[in-house]
């Protein structure tokens, strides 16, 4: 159950059902920094929305009651295998787009950024499928050049956000 709005009201919903409906419910995206360079993500082939895309490090909606800083480190180890990190609060943003197969993501974003000079990634093969670290130069470069390997949320972030995010 994720924590959803329905009439203006704070709810539990199953997240399926929020994504099928297109209610707003809270999420939290992380953003793991080296330097110059962000860890992506290309989520697995078993997720039932955009499976096989990149995106940024980590990305999901907390339980219901769950606080946003606990579901940041409880993904980046659920998905990464990343402990022990602290990630930095930076904002809260909304946006609404919709993702194959007929869903739409409508939510309230936690953005978290964690800064690292080294760091141990154990993927989750049910999670992740690969991973790589991209400059936000190049990033922008693949992203204009290969729009549709990548999510909807990712190139959001980049549009609108990236001065946040990476600090630009």
């Amino acid at each position: 159950m994720i924590p959803t709005w329905i009439d203006g009201v704070l709810q539990p919903v199953e997240k399926l059902e929020a994504h099928q409906r297109g209610l707003r419910h809270k999420a939290v995206s992380v953003f793991v920094m080296n330097g110059s360079h962000t860890l992506l993500q290309r989520r697995t082939l078993k997720k039932y929305h955009t499976p096989g895309l990149w995106t940024n490090s980590c990305c999901t909606h907390p339980k219901w009651k769950e606080l946003g800083l606990n579901c940041a480190q409880r993904r980046l180890q659920e998905e990464l295998g990343i402990i022990g990190v602290e990630p930095q609060y930076i904002d809260t943003i909304e946006y609404r787009a919709e993702v194959p197969p007929g869903l739409i993501e409508n939510e309230v974003v936690e953005i978290f950024v964690a800064n690292f000079t080294s760091v141990t990634i154990r993927p989750n093969p049910d999670e992740v499928m690969d991973y790589c670290w991209e400059t936000l130069e190049d990033l922008n470069s693949k992203v204009a050049s290969q729009p549709n390997i990548y999510t909807p949320w990712l190139k959001i972030y980049l549009q609108k956000y990236a001065d946040k995010i990476f600090k630009v």
